[in-house]
């Protein structure tokens, strides 16, 4: 309670800051701004998370991605060059930095991890990766090499976002539901997952496989097609297995020239055969 409290207070900072037309700040400013981050980095304070009681089992803070914002406004571009590498960012983000009793993989290459987001024990970071402002990456998840976690982006425990892999984020509009992948998903090499579509439960997402709000999914299993509906997200149902397949154009020229749309196509469920050959990588961790 105590700190639900905090969090109300810090809250009604955060809105009245935002709503504040000015260009000047102070250190009580910069305070509640560093409040924010350092929730964010300890993954008590998220911008999206769990909530059964909505339909789509998510809700957005739109209080917290107020904050990010804010502190892009706040900032100022300064230099953070390092290791002889040149780089010019707002002062407010500087690379986040970790200690080796958090029990975090951040193998050498030129990976970056943006201050204000969570990574838990055991995350596997290989290089080069991105994780954004905001992104919350739970405990066990390998982010691969190319891979990018885009700003407040929702990774759950032991996935894994495979090479060149990219999670889309999104800041605004501030109550824009961001990109969710739920607990051991495995995304595939150069996947794109965009568009606040959440991807459920140990679902597998085949190499090249894209997932957007405007594409509509078929099920070959269940036989529906799933879609995003108003105001609800295009959600992949939990163990689904999706291709990358396509479906004829059924009219005018399209049809004439033989001409196909690209669709994502969930062609099975995962059974122990699938487990299995997920599994394997397990040695990399």
């Amino acid at each position: 309670m105590a700190e639900e409290r905090i969090f109300m207070h810090l809250e009604q900072e955060i809105e009245e800051l935002f709503s504040r037309q000015t260009a000047q700040y102070g250190d009580d400013d910069f305070e509640v701004f560093d409040q924010l981050k350092s929730g964010l980095n300890e993954g008590r304070i998220r911008a999206a998370e769990p909530d059964p009681a909505s339909l789509t089992g998510w809700k957005v803070n739109a209080w917290v991605k107020k904050g990010i914002l804010l502190g892009f406004r706040m900032g100022q571009i300064t230099e953070i060059s390092a290791n002889g590498f040149q780089f010019f960012d707002k002062n407010t983000y500087p690379l986040r930095r970790f200690s080796v009793t958090q029990g975090i993989r951040i193998v050498p290459g030129g990976s970056s991890i943006r201050d204000g987001c969570f990574i838990g024990k055991s995350v596997t970071c290989m290089p080069p990766m991105y994780i954004n402002v905001g992104a919350y990456v739970d405990e066990g998840t390998m982010v691969d090499s190319h891979a990018l976690v885009g700003s407040c982006a929702q990774i759950g425990k032991r996935c894994h976002l495979s090479a060149a892999a990219q999670i889309g984020g999104v800041l605004e509009p501030v109550g824009a539901l961001p990109v969710i992948i739920e607990d051991e998903v495995l995304v595939g090499g150069n996947c794109g997952v965009f568009e606040g579509t959440i991807v459920g439960k140990r679902a597998v997402l085949a190499a090249g496989t894209i997932l957007t709000g405007s594409t509509p999914v078929y099920d070959l299993v269940k036989e529906t097609i799933y879609r995003r509906e108003e105001g609800q997200p295009l959600r992949i149902p939990e163990g689904a297995v999706v291709v990358p397949g396509s479906r004829a154009v059924t009219r005018g020229l399209g049809k004439e020239w033989n001409l196909s749309l690209y669709t994502p196509v969930i062609i099975k469920y995962r059974d122990d055969k699938t487990s299995q050959s997920v599994r394997l990588e397990d040695w990399l961790r």
